[in-house]
């Protein structure tokens, strides 16, 4: 049987798992009647609970008497390290675009990876069924995008279908919409070739290029077959990127893709991409091959990480109480797991042996190995992101990493948001109406101007204003940009928060617990409305007597507090402070909790 090896990309939720889910569906992997969940591909709890993909994952569907093998792509920047190291084992792109919105930064950014390896793309402007649709002006965007990345003659002529996945057709036309895909199925059949650069004669090789652990196969990784055959049972060995052997094993089972399935099967040939289970150490970008072959086949680089964040052991005086996994050895441990995994990621060990300097591409995939993590039952202090630098080899110039941000924006909220930008450092590029009375602005901005802005800018444009980011590159330091402007509201002792003492704080600032709630010396409870920190008694009490007092029992009405989430926490906290993250709660602290130490620690750091 013929195939052919293809992904999908574009930007976050522009439609790629819907897609997917509609081709699977017509081209008869699902039985009739057979019911699957919608966005049957992101299979991952939290790829469901927020409605983006975060792993990339392989499916395979027949058409006639080819087997298309489709990756699935996450569309969202911080994950980029997944796009990269996928595109080298497929021939062919399908770049899919919003008829509305257009191109976006993602989709500049995995289309100029696609487009540098020498991929030819096919073109497809979903979600034409809605009014706002712009068929063939995004049409026009995408080919000056293609122009703009420097794309060859033959990858500028590219093919273009309009389609609706919602509804489940392509077509030529947008004004006439079709039965069903099988355009779409007809034109990566013609246009994306078969594998290219293999040897089906040659010895069996393969580079991993995704790595996951089964309870039952142990460590599985999967790749596209670059030479040769692969059989259950052969004896195999791990080459690293530098050739050097990792190890020496055997093929206990060998995987192929069927619709959302993956069954074992006895061979599959050089150009399949497959899963291999059977080794212990190879992890990704490591070549699997026959013991004859003694050079290791080229990796794609991936991108650096941009900022990192420190995880500590939980050091607060109720600790343990809400996970079981809370020391330094166990986190240690699932740092370097998750590092195996994600190529994107770089784990250090720092001085102390209770912490760790994770780095990666953006907040948001540190955010989401934060909550795998603490679902799993771990307990962390996390530290405030910081960007990593770089230095200019040539010049000894402090260099920052930049990025690029698209905002669409109603266009009376546009200044409000070029100003807090500006005060961020931030360089506006662009500015454009985008049609519906909104305005696209693309600015230049430091990845640390953008560390806890995100929240701003929803009050800022009244939550109608839509931001998008991606990697740009390393530009000299801009300066220093204003910090968080309120101080803290901290606790002096341990127990539960009163609501007396909660009512007498009010106007002090606003709180973030509830009566009730545990607090500890040193834990963050409320935002001060003046700059400066101040220590609070939130264990107060109403003082009784035996004389009856007017108003002795009015109810108490508080405010309700301001709720964190990860991701808020996260962009919130200063230099001097922690997020404490448990399964059951998301904690504010202080660093130091002793309020003197604190206060030698600030006469240090003023000197």
């Amino acid at each position: 049987m013929q195939i052919r090896n293809l992904a999908i990309i574009a930007h976050v939720d522009h439609g790629k798992t819907t897609l997917i889910d509609v081709l699977l569906r017509q081209s008869g992997s699902f039985r009739a009647g057979q019911q699957v969940a919608e966005r049957a591909m992101d299979s991952n709890e939290l790829e469901r609970e927020r409605g983006i993909t975060i792993l990339a994952k392989c499916t395979s569907v027949p058409w006639g008497d080819v087997r298309l093998n489709i990756v699935d792509t996450p569309g969202h920047a911080d994950f980029g390290g997944e796009v990269e190291r996928i595109l080298g084992m497929v021939d062919g792109v399908v770049v899919l675009v919003d008829a509305a919105e257009g191109p976006m930064p993602q989709t500049k950014f995995v289309v100029g990876k696609a487009l540098k390896i020498g991929l030819d793309p096919i073109v497809l402007i979903n979600k034409v069924d809605k009014p706002d649709q712009r068929a063939h002006a995004v049409h026009d965007e995408v080919f000056d995008l293609f122009a703009a990345l420097g794309a060859s003659d033959r990858q500028l002529d590219f093919p273009t279908l309009f389609s609706s996945a919602k509804q489940g057709w392509a077509s030529d036309d947008p004004a006439a919409p079709g039965g069903d895909m099988a355009p779409l199925f007809d034109l990566i059949v013609r246009h994306v070739p078969p594998p290219h650069g293999i040897d089906a004669d040659g010895p069996f090789r393969m580079l991993a290029t995704t790595v996951e652990a089964d309870p039952y196969l142990g460590r599985v990784l999967t790749g596209r077959i670059e030479g040769g055959t692969a059989r259950t049972n052969m004896t195999i060995k791990a080459l690293s990127r530098d050739g050097d052997l990792i190890e020496q094993g055997r093929i206990s089972r060998l995987l192929a893709f069927r619709g959302l399935k993956r069954e074992p099967v006895d061979h599959a040939d050089a150009g399949d991409i497959v899963a291999i289970a059977g080794l212990s150490r190879a992890t990704v970008a490591d070549t699997l091959a026959e013991p004859a072959v003694d050079t290791a086949l080229p990796a794609q680089p991936i991108d650096p990480p941009t900022l990192s964040m420190r995880f500590s052991v939980n050091d607060g005086p109720i600790a343990g109480t809400e996970g079981d996994k809370v020391t330094s050895r166990v986190i240690r441990d699932r740092l370097m797991r998750e590092a195996e995994g994600n190529v994107a990621l770089r784990i250090l060990e720092t001085e102390s042996k209770d912490s760790f300097e994770v780095a990666g591409r953006g907040e948001l995939q540190l955010a989401i190995l934060i909550e795998t993590m603490r679902r799993e039952g771990f307990e962390l202090a996390i530290s405030r992101p910081r960007v990593v630098m770089q230095t200019d080899e040539e010049t000894g110039e402090r260099l920052e990493p930049i990025e690029e941000v698209t905002v669409d924006v109603d266009e009376e909220y546009a200044g409000a948001v070029v100003q807090k930008l500006s005060e961020r450092r931030a360089e506006l590029a662009e500015m454009r109406p985008s049609g519906g009375g909104k305005q696209r602005l693309v600015l230049q901005v430091p990845t640390r101007g953008l560390i806890g802005y995100h929240n701003e800018f929803m009050t800022d444009t009244r939550g109608t204003g839509v931001l998008n980011r991606v990697f740009h590159g390393y530009a000299p330091h801009r300066g220093s940009i204003p910090r968080r402007r309120n101080g803290v509201l901290i606790s002096n002792g341990q127990g539960d928060a009163v609501a007396y003492a909660l009512f007498g704080l009010e106007d002090r600032g606003v709180m973030m617990v509830e009566p009730g709630a545990r607090v500890y010396e040193g834990m963050i409870v409320g935002e001060h409305n003046r700059p400066m920190d101040l220590e609070v008694n939130i264990l107060k009490t109403k003082k009784l007597t035996n004389i009856r007092a007017a108003g002795k029992d009015d109810n108490i009405l508080l405010t309700p507090p301001m709720r964190m989430t990860l991701e808020k926490a996260l962009s919130y906290i200063g230099d001097d402070e922690l997020v404490e993250v448990t399964p059951k709660s998301i904690r504010l602290r202080k660093r130091l909790l002793d309020p003197h130490e604190r206060k030698r620690d600030s006469r240090r750091v003023e000197a």
